[in-house]
């Protein structure tokens, strides 16, 4: 099992909690960050607003039929990349090996840090209060030997809280752990599971790598490793990228909502040129040309692999969510 001292950092809510820092009377109801609209979807929910079932990418429409009382602010994204920069700021007096998923999400390596710390759940604990102290936001953090394990460790003390998985505890951790945690285990994959048997990743790592691949194709090579609690991915401050796009120019100049009825066509063209070029989707960008040829651009990166062509659409129109309707606008290409 590998030495090395992996955090992983994720913000709690970020853009929700952002907004309820900026609006404190709103602390306490179901905030939802997204534009109101027929065809908007949720950028981001509140701790009160996931109780009713709100969570990111869910239509607006959907959302106020599950929780009407929800009370709406639109996204401010040059604040929460301000913000995002103190963030990484912390970070930095710990570490230069600092790979960032999004403005919320990030690795660090530890292993070596600035300040000799050994144990690297007191860095992860430093740097939380420091991240509380500056900005008055919370953050959870997964602590273990690698990538993999660190950012499921995030997940288990959700909100404001950390999980430290040391290397002897990796494999009976692993042993329950529920397949659906697993990176890239979509849907389709979890049923095709499910159906041989499978329940955990401790029933997973009973399967031979042969067997992973002809059930699974390349990805069984990986479950192999990672079910083993095995992942040597380094933690990269910058990261190689492989471009793929499509686009289309519209019949007319549509307005933002009927432009966004496009967006199904354009992922599932997208997903076969993935499929096609046996490559994997972990960032997602949107690009549109308005009627007068201005050009405004969105990005959204994940922290695992996008595992199927209706997260690849839930990416693209939370990407559509943050641009702000202008009534004069028209659109004429999306890309």
């Amino acid at each position: 099992m590998s030495s090395r001292k992996i955090i992983h950092i994720d913000m709690d809510a970020f853009y929700a909690s952002v907004e309820l820092r900026e609006q404190p009377h709103l602390k306490g109801r179901p905030v939802v960050v997204a534009w109101e609209g027929a065809r908007s979807v949720i950028c981001a929910a509140s701790y009160e607003a996931r109780q009713f079932g709100l969570h990111s990418a869910m239509s607006v429409a959907t959302a106020k039929r599950l929780c009407p009382q929800a009370v709406y602010v639109p996204p401010h994204f040059d604040l929460y990349r301000q913000v995002s920069a103190q963030i990484h700021a912390v970070f930095r007096r710990y570490t230069d090996l600092i790979e960032p998923l999004s403005l919320d999400e990030a690795y660090l390596d530890v292993t070596r840090n600035f300040k000799n710390i050994p144990y690297a759940g007191d860095v992860a604990k430093e740097i939380r209060a420091a991240i509380f102290a500056e900005t008055g936001l919370t953050a959870s953090a997964g602590i273990a030997p690698n990538k993999f394990l660190a950012k499921i460790a995030s997940d288990w003390r959700k909100p404001n809280g950390q999980f430290v998985l040391p290397p002897h505890k990796v494999m009976a951790f692993l042993e329950t752990l529920p397949l659906g945690k697993i990176p890239g285990v979509g849907k389709v994959t979890l049923k095709k599971m499910q159906s041989l048997g499978m329940r955990t990743a401790g029933d997973l790592r009973r399967f031979e790598r042969g067997e992973l691949l002809n059930h699974f194709g390349r990805y069984g090579y990986r479950l192999y490793d990672l079910v083993r609690g095995t992942d040597e991915r380094p933690v990269k401050a910058e990261r190689e990228r492989l471009q793929i796009s499509t686009e289309i120019t519209l019949p007319e100049d549509l307005p933002l909502e009927q432009a966004a009825g496009h967006l199904p066509h354009l992922a599932e063209d997208l997903w076969r040129q993935i499929t096609r070029k046996n490559v994997e989707a972990q960032s997602v960008t949107l690009k549109l040309k308005t009627y007068d040829f201005r050009i405004i651009t969105r990005t959204l990166t994940y922290s695992s692999v996008l595992p199927d062509c209706a997260a690849l659409l839930q990416a693209a129109q939370m990407l559509m969510a943050r641009v702000s309707p202008q009534t004069e606008d028209a659109f004429r290409l999306i890309d």
